[in-house]
């Protein structure tokens, strides 16, 4: 362990401070009061009601045709006005706590100012000074940091790394498109009908506002630590995360309709569906043709009312717009789902560690004393040095196999429009996605064999990580379990091959996300280790592959349509359902698999203090 100048000794009546593991004097400074407790369970009751009523609107629409269209509307304001009202609010008590304090922040704010100067990536090196230091200053020390009228204190909370909070913003402007288009559909609908509601154009608009402010607070509060306003702060951080479930979940059913909508028989008011084909006829059309007099039409067809789909296709897909939302869907929608999901998670980190943070007046005494002991210096983690050594087989190797699936991808949408190359085509994608998992498997088995000799840190704060690692490879799972599911009792000789695809990507998701858990608590800990730098070349290779596998999820395996076996296996309804769930899931996964490998590639290779 190392300190700096003046280190625990300077100071005989604290104990040493550690970052990793903090005093027993410290440790029972938090106390959570039986106040607290109550706040706390209430606003986990009402996190949960949200949930519930964000899943009920929306399924109750689809089920039952008595239920007129968007009826929920409102509820969905409830939830953006009340997230955006708790925001401001709070941005409210941070003017506030600073105009108090304008003395005490014009000085720490040229210290931050000149100390910034030296910085490479200045925008980076904001994001990440709150989630790699363990300076801790009064809270009218807090400069110019974001911190909603919180307060430092004796630990630090990980609530996303600099890469999570870009990508919540990528997703952040995916998800402001998909409302924007929603939002141009309203300028669309009939006048004097049934379909033409005020609340189908003000409800998007709300969201784009919402997304916009919450991105916001996302990408510059890494870490919120509350010494006030706590009641206020539990139950806005569970409305908001209560919101972006919702909001998840409405997506989620509105585009599965949507899909299924576009098989729909406005004149039969049917939806043909076959349970089970031969694999060469499952190419030949998406539904089954079965006459109105035959038997089995009746286990074909899902009859719907006029008042039924029909209706609300009508509302909500026509017209330009309309058609423009159908197109760019499958893209965008994804995106919603994964940032909300982003924000849920880190909301929901910020709301379980609020009752673990001291008084304001206990805050300010371990600030002082670390102050003293010369533990209160921020430079160095600030300076950042782009190493590549050892890293170059693997990136360009990962190039390469990165065009090869472009190039596969391309080859499949050529073929797959071509009625009498459509078994060459999945023939061709499942190929190259199982050579994808082979290589991927091995290397996440070799990279666990190259690091098992670098230092293992069991207290470093990966809660967050690991909640959205583990959290979205459930979708990877679900995916890949119904396609065995599938595979297994169609078994012909062109589809044992999608049945080996599918064991095999369980295979390599199990492999991969153990060695990125166990890889992002390791770090070098001697001069032999940091120059030969063990295991780097792997993750460089996985971390530019998982951008491949993230493009064939993307691209190719979010459309119900791009797997006709499945599709005729389970039937229009539940697997368009299955895709429209797991999907988004395993797409994120990819993603944040691909944000671990960079923190693994940046920070196992150097040796640093432990306050870095």
């Amino acid at each position: 362990m190392l300190y700096g100048p003046g280190g625990g000794s300077a100071q005989p009546p604290l104990p040493p401070i550690r970052h990793q593991r903090p005093s027993a004097a410290i440790q029972n400074m938090y106390i959570i009061s039986a106040g607290d407790a109550l706040a706390t369970t209430l606003s986990a009751l009402y996190g949960k009601l949200l949930v519930v009523m964000g899943v009920a609107f929306p399924m109750a629409e689809v089920i039952s045709t008595y239920i007129p269209p968007s009826f929920y509307e409102g509820f969905y304001l409830y939830l953006y006005i009340g997230s955006m009202v708790f925001l401001l609010y709070m941005y409210a008590a941070l003017l506030r706590d600073r105009s108090r304090s304008a003395a005490d922040t014009t000085v720490v704010a040229k210290s931050d100012t000149s100390s910034s100067q030296s910085e490479s990536e200045s925008c980076s090196s904001r994001t990440e000074r709150s989630t790699t230091t363990t300076t801790h200053m009064p809270p009218h020390l807090a400069g110019k940091r974001l911190s909603l009228g919180f307060a430092l204190t004796s630990r630090t909370h990980h609530y996303g790394s600099f890469y999570l909070r870009m990508g919540a913003v990528a997703f952040g402007i995916g998800s402001m498109i998909y409302s924007g288009l929603e939002f141009g559909q309203y300028w669309e609908l009939e006048r004097n009908t049934n379909c033409h509601n005020v609340l189908l154009a003000l409800t998007p608009a709300t969201r784009m506002a919402f997304i916009f402010i919450q991105m916001y607070f996302i990408f510059l509060n890494n870490e919120m630590k509350v010494y006030k306003h706590k009641i206020v702060a539990r139950f806005g951080l569970m409305h908001m995360v209560g919101t972006n479930l919702s909001v998840w979940l409405n997506v989620l059913v509105q585009e599965t309709k949507h899909e299924i909508l576009t098989f729909y028989d406005p004149e039969n008011k049917t939806i043909g569906i076959s349970h089970r084909l031969a694999f060469q006829k499952a190419f030949a059309s998406l539904a089954t043709e079965v006459p109105p007099s035959h038997p089995a039409a009746a286990h074909l067809r899902v009859p719907r009312g006029l008042k039924g789909p029909h209706h609300i296709f009508e509302c909500r897909r026509t017209n330009i717009m309309g058609s423009l939302v159908q197109d760019a869907s499958p893209f965008l929608f994804p995106c919603t789902i994964e940032y909300s999901l982003i924000c849920a998670a880190i909301l929901y980190v910020m709301w379980k560690n609020i009752s673990k943070y001291p008084s304001k007046n206990v805050a300010e005494a371990i600030a002082k004393a670390r102050l003293l002991e010369g533990l209160a210096y921020k430079k160095s983690p600030h300076l950042y040095s782009v190493d590549c050594a050892r890293a170059h087989k693997g990136l360009f190797f990962g190039i390469l196999v990165l065009v090869l699936t472009i190039i596969s991808l391309i080859l499949f949408f050529v073929l797959i429009s071509r009625k009498e190359y459509a078994t060459l085509a999945v023939v061709e994608v499942n190929v190259c996605e199982l050579a994808l998992y082979a290589m991927t498997t091995f290397a996440s088995l070799a990279g666990m064999v190259c690091v098992r000799n670098l230092k293992y840190d069991g207290n470093r704060n990966l809660e967050l990580d690991n909640i959205l690692l583990v959290g979205a490879q459930t979708g990877m799972f679900i995916y890949g379990t119904f396609t065995i599911i599938g595979g297994h009792f169609t078994i012909e000789k062109n589809t044992i091959l999608i049945l080996i695809t599918a064991l095999s990507s369980l295979v390599q998701t199990t492999c991969q996300t153990m060695f990125i858990l166990d890889a992002s608590r390791r770090s070098a800990k001697t001069p032999e280790q940091l120059r030969k730098k063990p295991g780097r070349e792997i993750v460089t290779f996985l971390l530019v592959t998982n951008l491949a596998m993230w493009a064939i999820n993307t691209l190719e395996k979010s459309r119900a349509e791009s797997h006709p076996v499945q599709l005729h296996f389970y039937g229009l309804w539940a697997w368009t359902i299955i895709t429209h769930v797991s999907m988004p899931l395993a797409i994120f996964y990819r993603f944040h698999s691909t944000v671990c490998l960079c923190e693994i590639w940046k920070r196992a290779y150097k040796m640093k203090p432990a306050y870095m």
